[in-house]
């Protein structure tokens, strides 16, 4: 049977077909394979979202501070590690941290804000950061605050009423998903970000990567039902979580509420950066707190 010079490009259509179809299904199956391996994993957490580092490079002596070793348990048995260093206030701070390192690269900040607050700190790591055991999950974050508070109330010398939520990047979301639960006496967020959606959009314009993140940190629904005294500082250079992120929080808190523009600050060293007038702007909250 001879084919029409007509017919040729017709099967040669069919077979492009079978074959553009067979390769899409291959990419589909890849595709869910990899969305499963995720998913049961936490790989896509782990390389874009927590970057902990177990050694402890120092600790608050290299600065003289006196301190506490404080081992803690999460409701699910892991075992979490922290600091308490005493102040000369009866306002204590809960510090959450960022998503990289652990409490050993937070000790200068420590000192400064000990020297110019004097409030009491109480700074510890998520599980699997630092000498705390388990690894990072976003509702392990949220196990891991509710033991740290725990851990303060059940402290003598602190006063229950007058514990301070101080949560960074990271640890902003954590802090204002506490503050839903548990409210505080007041909460302070420095270069906070709306969510995780919004961070991967903002990171990864072209790559379609957030459908594949489990972790939410959904703090801009969260915030709103905070009810307590709300403090937002962020730097004006931040490259890595832009101003409008913090601004978009603020927008949506309640009142009492300030926000704070640390001028010339990246994401990182607004303490520094800022100099006096970034402690100007935490004592003033703090007084009006105490009002």
């Amino acid at each position: 049977m001879t084919i029409s010079k007509l017919g040729r490009p017709r099967i040669q259509l069919r077979q492009a077909i079978v074959t553009v179809t067979r390769a899409a299904a291959v990419v589909a199956a890849l595709i869910g394979a990899l969305l499963f391996i995720a998913d049961r994993t936490g790989l896509i957490e782990r390389y874009f979202i927590y970057f902990p580092r177990k050694k402890l490079e120092a600790d608050p002596s290299r600065y003289g501070l006196a301190f506490e070793n404080i081992s803690f348990f999460a409701a699910d048995g892991k075992e979490l590690h922290g600091w308490f260093v005493p102040g000369r206030s009866d306002v204590t701070w809960l510090w959450f941290h960022g998503n990289a390192g652990n409490i050993g690269d937070r000790v200068e900040n420590l000192k400064l804000l000990h020297d110019e607050l004097g409030v009491n700190v109480f700074l510890f790591d998520y599980r699997g950061y630092g000498r705390s055991q388990g690894r990072p999950t976003e509702k392990g974050t949220y196990l891991d605050a509710d033991a740290a508070l725990a851990y303060l109330r059940s402290r003598s010398d602190v006063s229950h009423e007058r514990i301070v939520y101080y949560g960074r990047s990271l640890g902003a979301a954590v802090a204002v998903d506490l503050a839903t639960r548990h409210p505080p006496y007041g909460l302070i967020l420095e270069s906070p970000f709306p969510s995780i959606r919004y961070m991967a959009r903002q990171a990864y314009p072209f790559l379609p990567i957030w459908p594949l993140i489990k972790a939410r940190y959904d703090s801009l629904t969260k915030i709103a039902k905070v009810e307590a005294p709300i403090l937002i500082l962020h730097g004006d250079k931040d490259d890595l979580v832009p101003i409008d992120a913090g601004r978009k929080l603020f927008d949506a808190a309640r009142e009492p509420k300030d926000f704070y523009t640390v001028e010339g600050a990246g994401h990182n060293d607004g303490y520094i950066v800022g100099g006096q007038p970034y402690f100007t702007a935490l004592r003033a909250f703090d007084d009006r707190l105490a009002r």
